[in-house]
């Protein structure tokens, strides 16, 4: 008995993480977007000048520290998925796109190592 397949049967090639990314990048955006309304929201509603007491106050709150460091985490992802993307469509020798695409891992990974670093020190 043979099968049969109507049409070609489709080769996906490259990453094809499409939806899962766009995905990604909206709820990031949308993370980013309401950190920074309720950031804005506590520096109007707050008494006094701002200077380095009045910031670290603001970052004081345990609630806060986990708020920022989840933001730091979704800045790194939200910035990985741009740059990953754009490696991809406009570097077409490999070995070139590993190294650049190892060499902006490696820079977002200590990047956010870094905000979490000062982030706790507050």
């Amino acid at each position: 008995m043979s099968v049969v397949n109507y049409g070609s049967k489709r080769i996906v090639v490259g990453a094809h993480y499409g939806l899962r990314d766009w995905l990604c990048q909206r709820v990031t955006a949308a993370l980013m977007a309401l950190f920074t309304l309720v950031l804005l929201a506590r520096l109007i509603f707050s008494k006094g000048p701002i200077g380095y007491h009045q910031w670290a106050g603001i970052f004081h709150s345990q609630w806060m520290k986990s708020l920022t460091f989840a933001i730091i985490v979704a800045l790194a992802w939200h910035a990985w998925v741009g740059v990953r993307d754009i490696l991809m469509d406009y570097i077409d020798p490999v070995g070139l796109r590993l190294v650049l695409q190892v060499g902006a891992l490696v820079w977002l990974v200590g990047c956010a190592g870094w905000g979490v670093q000062v982030l706790w020190r507050l």
